[in-house]
């Protein structure tokens, strides 16, 4: 990877915050967007847009070639069977919302248990939690080791034949973790259980093939992989998405329409009520070209490095805990340093241009584990370098010994 190459197609990062340089380490919220997605959605608003399958003119027929274009795009990058099993969502959150509103309520009952783990993004666990209480079903969490990974032994010790939903983060958003989805699969289905990841954390970072994983649902957002905000997609297997029951309604998702009842079209269509996401969709496309262009295994091998970098460096510093296991993490670094708030490191440190993440990271019940109230987060992409790194820990040198002085 030519990283110097990469920043150049990345407007934002040529300024100054603060009178630094910025250094952006904050892509596990949401990743900056490159000059080709930003020209796409601009080339869109000014040259094809109308609403899609609506219109018989040239501008409805193009914005309706380049949405569909998109869901196919998406289809193939993720290796679904079948175009038809990618629904357009506002993101992640929509998408496991979906699955656990539509999906999970229809087939729990008392009795029955939804399985997930600690380490979960509010996003996967809140709709969960909903689900649970709506059917009378019991929520269950397979527990974490002490380097806050799971193992198969414990995932097959908490999924029994009474689950019906196994519900696991990819890629944890805190710990860097990378769980086992494609085994925890195996087991899903072996007790008669439905499979959904989360994804937020892995599409953009690593090649995804949902026929391997061999999951049921697979949710992810554009914003994190260099795409537009409000925008992302839910892969489900055909056959089950077209036995869910929408939960919108409204123009363009109905089959039939009479003054009392009405009837659905297939997936995805049923779940994409009224005026679509047009723009975020185009704009998700060219995302996809851009890191296929790049190499999914090529920003990979580059984020890992990047964070086992980050995370030497830290293991240097005096009063420093780095969060998660040492190997087999994405691009993220979470950390706290002794007797200082993380949102006072991340203050200090943007002082000096360096954007880091500091809070509970919509993830609570994993903060309460660690035993802590808040984190602070460095996350890298295929933008960020050995230099942006090196930047960040002499700023953190600094914070540490300010507040020391402080403090002392």
């Amino acid at each position: 990877m030519n990283v110097n190459a990469i920043r150049e197609q990345f407007p934002i990062l040529h300024q100054e915050v603060n009178g630094h340089p910025l250094v952006y380490l904050d892509s596990a919220a949401t990743s900056q967007k490159p000059r080709s997605v930003i020209d796409a959605v601009k080339r869109y608003y000014e040259w094809d847009n109308a609403n899609v399958h609506r219109g018989v003119h040239t501008l409805g027929s193009r914005a309706t070639d380049a949405y569909e274009g998109a869901r196919a795009k998406v289809a193939a990058f993720l290796n679904a069977a079948s175009e038809e099993e990618i629904v357009f969502t506002r993101g992640t959150t929509t998408a496991l919302n979906l699955v656990a509103s539509s999906y999970a309520r229809s087939v729990c009952g008392e009795g029955d248990e939804i399985v997930i783990t600690p380490m979960e993004h509010h996003s996967n666990l809140i709709p969960w939690q909903q689900a649970a209480k709506a059917t009378g079903a019991t929520l269950k969490y397979i527990p974490l080791q002490p380097d806050g990974s799971i193992t198969l032994a414990d995932v097959e010790a908490t999924v029994t034949e009474r689950t019906k939903v196994v519900a696991v983060t990819y890629a944890s958003n805190v710990l860097g973790v990378i769980n086992p989805v494609k085994q925890i699969a195996e087991i899903a289905h072996r007790n008669g259980a439905v499979m959904v990841i989360d994804g937020a954390q892995s599409t953009p970072h690593m090649k995804v093939d949902v026929q391997d994983l061999d999951c049921d649902f697979y949710a992810f957002s554009a914003h994190k992989m260099c795409g537009p905000t409000g925008v992302g997609a839910l892969y489900g297997k055909k056959a089950i998405l077209n036995r869910m029951e929408p939960i919108e309604f409204g123009g363009e998702m109905i089959d039939f329409v009479d003054l009392y009842e009405s009837t659905w079209k297939d997936a995805p269509s049923r779940f994409e009520g009224g005026t679509p996401i047009i723009a975020g969709a185009v704009g998700l496309a060219a995302a996809i070209d851009f890191l296929q262009e790049i190499g999914l295994e090529n920003i990979h091998q580059h984020e890992k490095h990047l964070a086992a970098y980050a995370y030497e460096q830290l293991s240097a510093i005096d009063g420093v805990t780095i969060y998660g296991p040492k190997e087999g993490r994405v691009g993220l670094v979470t950390f706290n340093l002794d007797d200082v708030h993380p949102h006072d490191v991340a203050t200090a440190l943007d002082s000096e241009g360096v954007a880091v993440r500091a809070g509970h990271h919509c993830c609570q019940p994993l903060m309460r584990w660690l035993n802590v109230s808040a984190t602070a987060r460095a996350s890298f992409y295929l933008y960020n370098t050995e230099a942006d790194v090196d930047r960040f820990v002499g700023s953190l040198h600094r914070t540490k010994e300010f507040f020391g002085h402080a403090i002392g």
